[in-house]
C-alpha cells in the first residue's frame, strides 16, 4: 500500500490498485512493466509513462521490468535500446529485470500453435490489400476470407513451415478467429503472426516470422505476471483483443489493462515516426539536438530529471486526453536551477567599454557570489581593468528617459563594480561602433559605495583582457504554432517550424570561472537565462559551447500579452 501520509498524487489508477491490494487480487502484489519499442529516443510523453509504471512499483514495494517491444526488426536498433536505458536511468529509475519480446519468441509461437488446435486462429493467404477490403470500415461489416475455414491439420502444417522459412514475405499470416462483424476494427480477424525475413537485432536469423503487437503485448505481460498493463489512451479500444488472447489460451495469470491520457506538448510533437522525419530531413541535428522534446535532446539542453519529475507530477495521470503548455514545463526548469545553479557572467554580443580614467595597467579583483541567497555556494573574484566588454544591447545611442541602461549622457551601474558615465562614442568609416568610452567613478565601488549616487540600471560586463572566447546557442521553441500536427488541414507540421529555434553567437565571451566548466555543468548567466555545457560539442581550456535551457521570464507569454 501507499503510504496515506505520503506527498505522491492519488490518481484513479492508484485506486484502482488500492481495490485490487484491499481485495487481495494478485496476492496484493504490484508488477508493472515500462515495453517501448527500440525503434527512436524516447520524449517528454515516454517521460510520464515512465514515471507512472516505476514511480507505482516502488510505491507499492512491488517491481517494475524494462522490456523492449522488439517484433518489428525492420524498424529497430540496438542504438536505440541503449539509448532508451541510458534515459531510464538518468531519469533515476532503475528495473527489476531488463527484458525483450524477442526472449519469448519460442513461447509465443507454442501458444500461437494452441490457438489453431483449438481452432481460433487460421493461416491466411490474402494479399495486404485483400485483406484491408475484406477487412470493411467503419460503417461496413467485413467479410469472411476464402481461407478463414481451412483444416486445423492444414493451418498447423503451413504455419509450421512457416517458421522454416519455406514462404516468402507477405505470401502467408497468421490471424486469430474472432469476428469479421465486430464493431470494433480490432476485433475483425487480427494478424498474429508475420513472415518477415529480416535479421533481428537481438535474436539473429533465429526467425524469420515475428508476432504482431496486440498479440505479443498481452502474452509478454502474462509471462512476466504483470498485475497492471499501463497503456496510453489509443490502447483502450485493443483492450478486448487484450483480453480475448489471454482468455482463450490456457495462461497461470491475466493482467489487467489500464489506460490514461498520453502526454502532448505544445510547441512540438510527441510522436516517434514524426520525430524521425524531423531526423531524416536534417530539419535538426539528430535525436538529441537540444530543441527536441526527446529525453536526451532535453539532457543536452540542461533539463533535470528533477524538473521534469515535477513537471509530470503537475500534468497528473487522468483519462482526458489534452495538451499541455509549454510554459508549464519551463517554470518546472526555472524553479529548479533557480536554486541550484551558480550565478555568472557572459556576454553574447560583446561591445567594448574604455574607462578613460582608469589605469592602463591596473588589474582590481571585485569579489561577487555565485548566488546572492546561498552563500554556500560561495563566491569568486571577477578582474576589472581599463578595457570591459558588455553587451550591445546594454547601449542604446538615441534612448528614450525608460531606457535605463547605457546611454549618451546617461550613467550606469557594472554589477559587483563601480558607476561608469558615458563620454563618446567611437565609429569605424562605415559608422558602425566599434567602442564606448566612459568615465568611472572611483567614489561607488559596490559594497564600499558612501558617495550617495543613485542610477537605475546595473549592467553585467567582463575584462575584456581576462575574459574568454565561447560559443553561445540560444534555443526556443521548435515549432511556431502550439498544435503543429493538429487542426491545420493540407499543411504538414513541418510548415511550422520556427526558423529562429536557434541562434549561435560565435564569439561570446565568458568570465574566468567558466574557463574550466565541465559538460553539462549548470549556470545562471546574469541577465540572460540558464545555461549548459553542451555534453558534445564543449571542450575544458578548448572551445567552450554552452546551449540556453530556458530564459529568466516567460518571453512568450509577454509577447502574446
Amino acid at each position: 500500500m501507499t503510504d496515506s501520509n505520503s506527498a505522491t498524487p492519488s490518481n484513479f489508477i492508484r485506486q484502482i490498485i488500492d481495490n485490487d491490494i484491499a481485495n487481495g487480487k494478485n496476492d496484493s502484489k504490484v508488477r508493472t512493466r515500462f515495453p517501448p519499442e527500440p525503434n527512436g529516443y524516447l520524449h517528454i510523453g515516454h517521460a510520464k509513462a515512465i514515471c507512472l509504471n516505476f514511480g507505482i512499483s516502488k510505491d507499492y514495494q512491488g517491481t517494475c521490468n524494462l522490456r523492449f517491444d522488439d517484433t518489428n526488426p525492420a524498424k529497430e536498433e540496438a542504438r536505440y535500446a541503449q539509448a532508451i536505458k541510458e534515459d531510464v536511468t538518468w531519469l533515476g529509475f532503475k528495473w527489476n529485470e531488463l527484458l525483450h519480446t524477442s526472449d519469448y519468441f519460442q513461447q509465443l509461437y507454442d501458444y500461437a500453435l494452441i490457438l489453431i488446435e483449438q481452432g481460433d486462429a487460421y493461416v491466411d493467404a490474402l494479399s495486404a490489400d485483400q485483406i484491408r477490403e475484406y477487412r470493411g470500415h467503419l460503417t461496413k461489416v467485413g467479410k469472411n476470407s476464402p481461407h478463414r475455414d481451412r483444416s486445423i491439420e492444414e493451418n498447423l502444417d503451413i504455419f509450421k513451415r512457416m517458421k522454416a522459412g519455406e514462404f516468402a514475405d507477405g505470401e502467408y499470416l497468421l490471424r486469430a478467429k474472432i469476428d469479421m462483424s465486430s464493431p470494433n476494427m480490432n476485433m475483425r480477424d487480427p494478424a498474429v503472426f508475420r513472415i518477415r525475413h529480416i535479421e533481428h537485432h537481438n535474436t539473429g536469423n533465429d526467425w524469420c516470422i515475428y508476432p504482431m503487437y496486440d498479440y505479443a503485448h498481452c502474452m509478454s505481460d502474462m509471462l512476466e505476471s504483470i498485475t497492471h498493463s499501463l497503456c496510453t489512451l489509443e490502447f483502450e479500444d485493443h483492450r478486448p483483443l487484450y483480453d480475448w488472447f489471454l482468455d482463450k489460451l490456457p495462461v497461470p495469470s491475466h493482467p489487467q489493462q489500464i489506460e490514461f491520457s498520453r502526454l502532448s506538448l505544445e510547441h512540438t510533437v510527441t510522436s516517434k515516426r514524426k520525430l524521425k522525419q524531423l531526423v531524416d530531413d536534417d530539419a535538426v541535428d539528430g535525436w538529441d539536438d537540444p530543441r527536441m522534446p526527446t529525453l536526451s535532446g532535453m539532457r543536452r539542453r540542461g533539463y533535470t530529471p528533477e524538473s521534469i519529475k515535477d513537471f509530470i507530477s503537475r500534468v497528473g495521470v487522468t483519462k482526458s486526453s489534452n495538451t499541455v503548455e509549454m510554459s508549464l514545463l519551463e517554470s518546472c526548469i526555472r524553479e529548479d536551477l533557480g536554486q541550484r545553479c551558480a550565478r555568472v557572467m557572459a556576454i553574447t554580443n560583446p561591445l567594448k567599454i574604455i574607462l578613460t580614467n582608469y589605469p592602463e595597467d591596473r588589474v582590481e579583483m571585485m569579489n561577487a557570489p555565485f548566488h546572492p541567497q546561498k552563500p554556500e555556494l560561495g563566491s569568486r573574484e571577477l578582474p576589472f581593468t581599463r578595457e570591459l566588454i558588455i553587451d550591445q544591447s546594454d547601449f542604446m545611442e538615441e534612448a528614450n528617459k525608460k531606457y535605463f541602461r547605457l546611454k549618451p549622457g546617461g550613467s550606469v551601474r557594472l554589477r559587483y563594480g563601480y558607476i561608469i558615465d558615458f563620454e563618446s562614442v567611437i565609429k569605424d568609416d562605415s559608422g558602425n561602433i566599434v567602442e564606448i568610452r566612459c568615465t568611472y567613478d572611483p567614489e561607488t565601488k559596490s559594497g564600499q559605495d558612501k558617495s550617495g549616487r543613485k542610477v537605475k540600471g546595473v549592467i553585467h560586463w567582463l575584462s575584456a583582457e581576462q575574459a574568454k572566447p565561447a560559443e553561445v546557442r540560444l534555443f526556443d521553441r521548435l515549432f511556431t504554432e502550439a498544435t503543429p500536427d493538429v487542426g491545420h488541414g493540407d499543411q504538414s507540421f513541418t510548415d511550422f517550424i520556427n526558423p529562429h529555434s536557434r541562434e549561435i553567437f560565435t564569439n561570446a565571451m565568458v568570465e574566468p570561472s567558466l574557463f574550466d566548466a565541465k559538460p553539462g555543468s549548470l549556470f545562471q548567466f546574469e541577465r540572460q537565462g540558464y545555461f549548459v555545457a553542451d555534453a558534445k560539442d564543449h571542450k575544458q581550456s578548448e572551445k567552450l559551447v554552452f546551449n540556453r535551457t530556458v530564459t529568466l521570464r516567460d518571453t512568450w507569454a509577454k509577447i502574446a500579452k
